[in-house]
């Protein structure tokens, strides 16, 4: 058997490369259609596997994302020779063969999984059976119920560390780190980095938003206001294809933040776009031409695949914004505000290749006096999420109390007179599901282990500012919500 996935662009470009007339294709595109990314079985005649090749057409049209589309088709995939190297197939197997299976994955293989990467693979198990069960291919599924319901997990309760960055440990990454400075201040001469006002920007907005990697690092210039030469003040982003579970919400992004991306959007950027537009117009057709704006820039309308199309920017995928380029006149520009060699949007691992060249600056710049003490793992983007978190946290508490007085008492008794108000905001404006996400916060400032006063105290007095900004803006728009809805 042979696993592939579907590609749209891939093939639309067999007409390009073997002269084959494009219309024959069209049923495949059009009718008959699924999702990029939808796993594709095949046995050695090229013919679809069923029902698996079934299962993977339901999870495409359910919208699952073609990340974890593809995560589970490995996972069966394991699950599948496992049996067969038993003499059993899916129909066929018992409890006992699926957990040995648990068995081999977590502790007999030669990469053994943890427990966080073995609940994966039990949802996506889980979620086979029951469409299984659901089409009579099997009459039920093969594991007994058990208190925690008729689940595969490990029962493995994770708490997430909250690892947050103080004052001039960020100062450091966001200068030194990403922006080839000394620990002074002054140009370091030996940086040979590549986009410092790009990776300084990014930093901030992470840290001023709390916005995941995966939503800073494809957001697009309509997103931001940043269409047609415009610079807004502030802007506020509708987070949705890019969010974590595609859950809809709102994210602000402050002055300050939007003040560090115009170095790199007047000096870094049209350098990279003009020398990108050999590579670009060379791959005109697999890019999304984008003709125009509508709708006040919340929507796109150009070519994709050939045909006229108009598309929401929310709702547009990590994979569309890619390949969305603005048709100017003079040329290609990507839409995506973060872009790289060949104007392309960065990739997660290349945005871990430029975090790891910052902790090697900073690394060599440990033993200075202004340096300050750096962890003992590398810092990664996920930090920035969290520091916003507490921040954000204290300073809609302390807007909450209305009390001068709040900013002079512990970090404890301060949380010990929270109102559930602060805590909603903040879950709503991280995309939390569930408030238990956002609670280990307030566990980890009341923690008396934790001497993090005195670092919140550095923040408020160096860029309190924004902060309290951030915090009664979201207030503000609570209060229009709530009376909205009254």
């Amino acid at each position: 058997m042979q696993l592939y996935f579907a590609n749209h662009r891939a093939v639309w470009r067999v007409g390009d490369v073997a002269g084959v007339d494009r219309a024959l294709f069209e049923p495949a595109l059009g009718r008959y259609r699924v999702p990029a990314g939808t796993p594709v079985l095949l046995d050695d005649g090229m013919r679809p596997v069923e029902p698996l090749s079934a299962w993977f057409r339901w999870l495409a049209l359910r919208r699952k994302s073609a990340k974890t589309m593809r995560t589970y088709a490995y996972t069966v995939l394991m699950l599948l020779a496992f049996l067969e190297s038993r003499g059993l197939d899916l129909r066929s197997a018992a409890e006992t063969d699926i957990l040995q299976f648990r068995q081999w994955r977590c502790e007999d293989d030669e990469d053994p999984v943890d427990d966080p990467t073995w609940d994966k693979n039990s949802a996506a198990i889980g979620l086979l059976y029951k469409f299984l069960e659901g089409i009579g291919y099997v009459e039920e599924r093969p594991w007994r119920a058990t208190a925690r319901g008729e689940s595969l997990s490990s029962g493995t309760s994770t708490d997430v560390r909250v690892r947050h960055l103080e004052l001039e440990q960020y100062l450091y990454l966001r200068d030194v780190g990403f922006g080839g400075l000394d620990p002074d201040g002054q140009l370091d001469g030996m940086f040979h980095g590549w986009c410092p006002h790009r990776n300084r920007a990014t930093s901030e907005l992470a840290l001023m938003t709390g916005q995941r990697i995966q939503e800073w690092s494809t957001l697009l210039l309509p997103e931001l206001g940043l269409e047609e030469g415009h610079r807004p003040a502030s802007a506020e982003v509708d987070l949705q294809a890019c969010a974590k579970g595609k859950r809809r919400r709102s994210s602000y992004v402050p002055a300050a933040a939007m003040q560090m991306l115009d170095p790199y959007l007047a000096i870094e950027r049209p350098e990279i776009v003009a020398r990108a537009q050999r590579t670009l117009r060379r791959r005109h057709r697999d890019l999304f031409v984008v003709e125009r704006f509508e709708a006040d820039a919340t929507r796109v309308r150009g070519i994709l695949e050939g045909i006229r199309v108009s598309r929401l920017i929310r709702a547009m995928s990590p994979e569309l914004r890619q390949i969305t380029m603005l048709e100017t006149g003079d040329g290609l520009n990507p839409l995506a505000v973060f872009i790289g060699r060949g104007g392309r949007m960065l990739t997660p691992s290349g945005w871990d290749r430029v975090r790891w060249r910052a902790w090697d600056r900073m690394k060599r710049w440990a033993a200075h006096r202004a340096a300050p003490q750096l962890p003992r793992r590398c810092w990664v983007y996920h930090d920035l999420r969290h520091t916003f978190a507490l921040r954000l946290l204290i300073y809609l508490t302390r807007e909450a109390l209305g009390d001068a007085m709040a900013q002079e008492l512990p970090m404890s008794t301060l949380l010990d007179h929270m109102t559930g108000n602060p805590l909603l905001i903040v879950q709503q404006r991280l995309g939390h599901r569930h408030p238990s996400s956002t609670y280990r916060y307030v566990r980890y400032l009341k923690d008396p282990i934790r001497e993090v006063d005195e670092a919140f105290r550095e923040w408020t007095a160096a860029g309190g500012a924004s902060y309290i900004t951030i915090a009664r803006h979201l207030m503000n728009l609570e209060e229009h919500v709530h009376a909205a809805q009254g």
